[in-house]
């Protein structure tokens, strides 16, 4: 369980045999955009 407290998941509705390239960078492009908190709240200035 603590291995888990910052982890990220991505689920896909691709099985792996079809999952290729266009499916991967898709998975990167929405890691990049997640707001990272890493247990703490934003601070609104």
């Amino acid at each position: 369980m603590w291995q888990l407290a910052y982890t990220e998941f991505y689920f896909s509705d691709k099985l792996w045999p079809d999952f290729n390239i266009d499916d991967l960078i898709e998975a990167v492009e929405v890691f990049r955009g997640r707001d990272r908190r890493f247990g703490g709240r934003n601070e609104v200035k």
